[in-house]
């Protein structure tokens, strides 16, 4: 019997150079939501926010860098890595949330999408290639993989590039402590279509939205500022919340998609999770198990990164896979036949998930 499988063949980043530190942070003036003032001494502010994060510093892009510049930067690495002519590329799939913005400005810039911006900055001359963006909030780049996979599967499409690619730092209010958890970066991979006698690549998926009372979980809103005009919005979010939901409703969403393989729970060998928040991740991965009646050690089997750089949406898990395939974790590798999962959560609120055997 022969399979098509939907395979990574090809994976790439960018991770900016400037480095922020938390003690940058120290003497900072932040604002409560409601406008009053954050009366405690910085160092006790930054301390208690690695406390909870895990975040000790975060990586923002220079001023002259766009998020579909870095984007591109990412793509190039990734098609060179697995080889292919960039000609033949069938899907060119972007994710992202706020498009370009220039340093210095708030103004989300969405025309053209980014998908095409990139597909210019390849020089990729070939109309039959297809670009197009994802607005789906931080878990964008499974997405996307997800709707390669089907491309594939469906005999639509042979390779197809995804991104995920974000500047937070455009968009953060310098005057909310939540300014300290978002980052910068990129990341791709090329999926390609394989031919096979057997199974391999992604497995399966599972994709949940809850919006009655979760939609804006995290949304634009003004700055913390006194007197900051309304007009002009930043990223906010209701931390607690978020936490409080994903850690009940992430280890279901996971569990959804192992179920339905007949991969044993023991076979999974890593879980790369949107790098969120240390302590959220965790609990995520110890509910998991225990859905299962297991108890597992989460540093053994989930990669972390947030701990030097932050929280880029929808990057932090190409750019997770990315650095794990090339090496670049320590105590982390993944061989041929592993079975890992691809997992995130993010705004709107969205969960999704994939199982894949390398």
């Amino acid at each position: 019997m022969t399979y098509t499988n939907s395979v990574i063949t090809g994976t790439g980043s960018y991770i900016p150079t400037v480095v922020v530190k938390n003690s940058d942070f120290v003497n900072h003036t932040f604002f409560e939501k409601d406008h009053t003032a954050i009366d405690r001494p910085g160092e006790e502010v930054v301390s208690k926010f690695k406390d909870i994060t895990g975040i000790a510093e975060r990586r923002w892009v220079d001023e002259n860098l766009t998020n579909s510049k870095i984007a591109a930067i990412a793509a190039r690495e990734a098609i060179e890595d697995s080889g292919i002519d960039p000609e033949t590329l069938d899907y060119i799939i972007m994710a992202h949330n706020f498009g370009d913005v220039i340093k210095d400005t708030i103004q989300t810039d969405l025309l053209p999408c980014l998908a095409s911006r990139v597909k210019q900055k390849l020089g990729i001359k070939n109309p039959a290639c297809v670009a197009y963006d994802i607005l789906f909030g931080c878990p964008g780049w499974v997405q996307g993989i997800i709707q390669a996979d089907s491309f594939i599967k469906s005999g639509l499409a042979k390779k197809c590039l995804v991104i995920g690619s974000e500047t937070l730092s455009r968009v953060v209010d310098k005057y909310d402590r939540d300014t300290m958890i978002f980052s910068d970066g990129a990341g791709a991979a090329i999926l390609e279509a394989r031919e096979e006698d057997h199974k391999r690549g992604i497995l399966s998926s599972s994709t949940v939205t809850h919006a009655i009372d979760e939609a804006y979980y995290l949304y634009l809103g003004k700055s913390n500022a006194p007197e900051s005009d309304p007009s002009i919005r930043y990223i906010k979010m209701h931390g607690r919340k978020i936490y409080e939901y994903s850690i009940t409703q992430v280890p279901p969403a996971i569990k959804a998609a192992l179920d339905k393989t007949d991969i044993p729970v023991e076979d999974v060998k890593k879980i790369l999770l949107h790098q969120a928040n240390e302590k959220m991740d965790e609990a995520i991965i110890k509910r998991f198990y225990r859905q299962y009646g297991l108890r597992q050690e989460v540093a053994d089997v989930m990669p972390m990164n947030i701990y030097e750089l932050g929280n880029s949406s929808v990057a932090t898990v190409p750019t997770l896979y990315d650095m794990v395939m090339k090496g670049k974790m320590e105590n982390h590798k993944i061989h041929e036949g592993d079975i890992i999962i691809f997992a995130s959560v993010g705004a709107g609120m969205h969960i999704n998930a994939v199982v894949y055997r390398q």
